[in-house]
């Protein structure tokens, strides 16, 4: 009999993340929590990610009102989160304090599995949050972060399973954010981790190059307990498989699955009305469910290229897409080979994007590639040539210890700062992720003419 095989439901994170950027709400998830929780998922990806931005941003939901929410509702499956480190749900490193706090919180409230990653793979980024989690009773999945080049080995990626192993991981993710994982490749990583580590291994991939089926069935293959999966209404394309034609397919080839395929159909039928309601009013650009099997050429995520898309047509630059996408494989490279995840895969597109438009590589420079050039987000994979460095930060001396070592305590003082407003912990560190969006949302909350406009009246007085 072959083994079984289980799976993690992404429709409420990744895969709306992917193809809607975020933006749908609780509404739209409630009718189906229960049937979710009941059709034998090992886990719901439920937060973190972009989901927590987005609620602030975009939604006027409290983000922590949404996991309890859904942990109301969700009584038997475990739920799952993305965390990106030490950037937490951000771009940027915060302080111990406020990564300890956060995190504490996110398990009091429902989270039981952190997938934790850091977007250079730099474990030393890692080691608060996993420690954290532990203490907090969480379970930790440590996360590498697939990528090529040339010292993007396999030998590499095993290193760094054995050493979040040694850090307190529970299970392993390969997380495949770009989906460029081969099915070859995907074979000998798993195999190659599985004889090096006695952790459960979990694959994460997209289909954006057309090739994730065939990956997750090479990986399976090799020993891999879990992938990562979305129901088929915001499947494929820059999302990931669907789970009803893995779980069906693998059902028929021997494997144990647990999944209810037709409760999984019921729950296809309500979010196939929802991804019909975003199509009709343009939130889901027909872009995201192409195959671009440029993306094995460029390594460029899904959501990135959604992203340049965007930021093109604002410009009135579309015609210039092409450009921008060669430019980004020569910036990555410039850079040292940061995987392209969040947040430098924004920053990477952002700066081809600057590259390309501005006629002069590297005339102009965003504040966040001077910051991951001064060592301010870890240690890139392979050194920064001097020449680039020179080109980008002049004569400054980038920094070798742990960013976040620079980075005093910061959440005394943040309590003071949104005092005005804030009615829970929960409500402080929303604050202290994202300042603005925060203060916005907690102000609308507490006070009804927050955001009201201050009018002048000029009166004048006729004296007689």
């Amino acid at each position: 009999m072959a083994n079984k095989i289980q799976f993690m439901e992404t429709i409420l994170r990744d895969g709306q993340q992917s193809q809607i950027a975020t933006r749908m709400p609780i509404d739209d998830m409630l009718p189906m929590l229960e049937d979710l929780d009941a059709a034998g998922y090992y886990a719901l990806e439920v937060w973190g990610g972009a989901t927590f931005d987005s609620c602030l941003r975009y939604l006027n939901e409290d983000p922590w009102e949404r996991l309890r929410t859904i942990r109301a509702h969700v009584k038997n499956t475990k739920l799952q989160m993305l965390l990106r480190g030490q950037n937490l749900l951000g771009y940027r490193n915060y302080a111990d304090d406020i990564v300890r706090a956060f995190v504490k919180k996110s398990i009091e409230n429902g989270i039981d599995v952190l997938r934790i990653f850091d977007a250079l793979n730099d474990t030393r980024n890692l080691t608060t949050s996993i420690k954290a989690a532990k203490d907090a009773g969480g379970e930790v999945q440590a996360a590498i972060c697939y990528t090529t080049s040339d010292v993007h080995t396999i030998r590499y990626f095993v290193s760094l399973a054995t050493e979040m192993e040694r850090a307190g991981a529970d299970s392993i993710a390969i997380k495949d954010m770009a989906g460029v994982l081969t099915p070859d490749v995907a074979y000998d990583l798993v195999r190659e981790i599985k004889q090096a580590c006695d952790l459960p291994i979990q694959l994460h991939t997209h289909g954006t190059a057309g090739i994730a089926q065939m990956t997750y069935l090479k990986a399976i293959e090799a020993g891999a307990d879990i992938i990562d999966t979305c129901l088929s209404p915001f499947a494929e394309g820059t999302s990931q498989p669907a789970t009803e034609s893995m779980a069906i397919s693998l059902s028929r080839m021997g494997y144990e699955i647990d999944l209810d395929v037709d409760k999984l159909d019921h729950i296809a039928e309500h979010f196939a009305h929802v991804r019909d309601r975003f199509i009709a009013e343009g939130g889901l650009n027909p872009k995201v469910l192409e195959v671009e099997p440029k993306a094995l050429l460029y390594k460029v995520p899904g959501g990135m290229l959604s992203n340049l898309i965007s930021n093109l047509e604002e410009l009135g630059a579309s015609d210039r897409y092409n450009e921008v996408l060669a430019e980004v494989p020569r910036v990555r490279a410039d850079l040292g080979y940061p995987p392209l995840v969040t947040p430098l895969s924004q920053m990477v597109g952002t700066q081809a994007l600057m590259n390309v438009l501005s006629g002069e590589r590297y005339s102009v420079v965003p504040k966040e590639i001077k910051d991951y050039v001064r060592g301010m987000y870890g240690r890139p994979p392979v050194k920064i040539r001097h020449e680039i460095q020179e080109l980008i930060i002049g004569e400054e001396k980038p920094i070798t210890c742990r960013p976040a070592d620079l980075i005093l305590p910061q959440l005394g003082e943040l309590r003071k700062e949104i005092a005005c407003y804030a009615r829970s912990e929960e409500d402080v560190l929303s604050y202290a992720l994202f300042p603005e969006q925060a203060r916005d949302f907690l102000g609308r909350r507490e006070d009804p003419f927050y955001d009201v406009p201050v009018q002048e009246v000029e009166v004048s007085i006729d004296v007689a």
